[in-house]
């Protein structure tokens, strides 16, 4: 177990470095165009009227143009909001929502209109790492995971192929995301 655990945690460092570098390469733009692209052809985007999505930081694949194109096509936006004991919840993320910084440096909606799990079609789900199987490695705090479990609907995961790693083991708490696309 304390092998798979250190494994992880340096796939996460080599995975945030890697963001970084393609942050810094001036490919990024091109790279997440290709994914967008791939991303709006899918019958799971265009089915899906609300999308549940994170508010990207400056490495990650940028999520505004999806916010942008969600809304442009009529779509309901929800991004979520950390609670205690490592549970999330998704909250409407309109252009009248107040954000504020959470203990993690991560924009958060102050207080809007609650989703349910059930009530949200399609999840975009962040990670650093992925397994071609669709496992990935987040941030470590476990939030995606325990959210996934109760999570009834479609999922996807935006990927730059310098993230794909298949040289560690998912474990048992480990969530399957459904779609898995990169550029």
């Amino acid at each position: 177990m304390g092998h798979e655990k250190q494994k992880k945690e340096q796939l996460r460092q080599f995975g945030i470095n890697e963001l970084k570098k393609i942050a810094a390469s001036g490919y990024k733009k091109e790279k997440e165009q290709k994914i967008y692209k791939q991303l709006f052809a899918t019958e799971y985007w265009k089915q899906a009227q609300v999308i549940g999505i994170t508010l990207s930081n400056e490495f990650e694949i940028d999520t505004r143009p999806l916010i942008e194109q969600a809304r442009a096509s009529g779509k309901i936006v929800v991004i979520p909001k950390t609670l205690p004991k490592r549970q999330m919840a998704f909250y409407e993320f309109s252009e009248n929502t107040v954000l504020e910084r959470s203990s993690f440096g991560v924009l958060e909606p102050v207080s809007t209109h609650l989703y349910e799990a059930t009530m949200i079609d399609l999840l975009i789900v962040p990670g650093i790492i992925f397994h071609p199987d669709g496992y990935r490695i987040g941030f470590g705090g476990g939030y995606y995971d325990r959210y996934l479990k109760e999570y009834p609907h479609q999922t996807c995961s935006l990927t730059f192929k310098e993230m794909i790693h298949n040289d560690w083991e998912p474990e048992d708490f480990d969530k399957k995301i459904q779609h898995l696309l990169n550029d």
